[in-house]
């Protein structure tokens, strides 16, 4: 048990001294970091944009009215944005494996997940969320959610957090088979976050309905913890979200383990 937690703390703080590292190197930098944070929130602002257009010629998608609509854009944005501030250096797992940088982090001793995914910090990271929040309170306004609900949000929030980091974390590992510096995989689950989780899934078939909760469970990371703050799911399916995390989490350390044992170093 103490040995346990002497591993976590020790953990802890490589991650803490790394992404603090990388913290001070931006603000040496000011001008790339608010050029790449008004990138991010470019592109929140055309979701924003976009919403407000269409639903000022429709009345609702698939049951859900345009506060609602807000409530999911922002959720997902604050979700997925948080892989960028929290994980993001997961990204360069096809890249360390090509240039042999992996094998530096083998050899140290700290946790090579911990050690990849704090890297860097995705810049674009603060409009993204920023204007996330934005859209939540907005649409948390006009939905009607009682400000009793917000630790229920936010607790939400860390579980798709949590998600979002572990799938990413899955995606990125399968660069240790696949042999390249591209994570497209990683870039696959990226596409279909922004092309398809911006909406109620209830606009889709069945079947894709029950791969998107059950086998690639992204529903988890938006679509239930909306349905579950605006009142449209029974309060049983709290129990929900924070099983995905968990089980994800532990798919993603797993993954990435035997990634690493499957790793060839750059000297054989």
């Amino acid at each position: 048990m103490a040995a346990n937690a002497h591993r976590t703390l020790h953990a802890a703080g490589v991650y803490r001294r790394s992404i603090g590292a990388y913290l001070r190197s931006i603000a040496e930098y000011p001008a790339d970091f608010w050029v790449m944070a008004l990138s991010g929130t470019f592109w929140q602002i055309m979701l924003f944009a976009f919403l407000s257009i269409l639903f000022d010629n429709v009345k609702a998608i698939a049951g859900w009215d345009y506060h609602q609509m807000l409530l999911l854009a922002g959720f997902l944005a604050v979700s997925w944005g948080s892989t960028a501030l929290f994980w993001d250096g997961i990204w360069d797992t096809g890249k360390l494996i090509i240039e042999g940088d992996m094998d530096y982090r083998i050899t140290r001793p700290a946790p090579v997940l911990i050690q990849v995914a704090s890297k860097h910090v995705g810049m674009q990271v603060f409009g993204e969320v920023t204007l996330g929040l934005v859209m939540m309170a907005v649409g948390w306004i006009g939905a009607g959610i009682s400000a009793a609900a917000i630790p229920l949000a936010l607790f939400l929030l860390v579980c798709a957090a949590v998600i979002q980091a572990s799938l990413l974390t899955i995606a990125n590992a399968a660069n240790f088979w696949m042999k390249g510096r591209t994570p497209i995989i990683a870039f696959m689950l990226a596409e279909l976050q922004n092309e398809a989780m911006r909406f109620p899934l209830t606009i889709f078939p069945a079947a894709v309905r029950i791969v998107f909760t059950f086998g690639l469970p992204l529903a988890f990371a938006s679509f239930i913890p909306v349905q579950i703050l605006t009142g449209k799911l029974d309060p049983w399916w709290l129990a929900a979200p924070p099983a995905a995390a968990a089980a994800t989490a532990l798919l993603a350390v797993l993954a990435y383990r035997a990634g690493l044992r499957a790793y060839d170093s750059a000297g054989h």
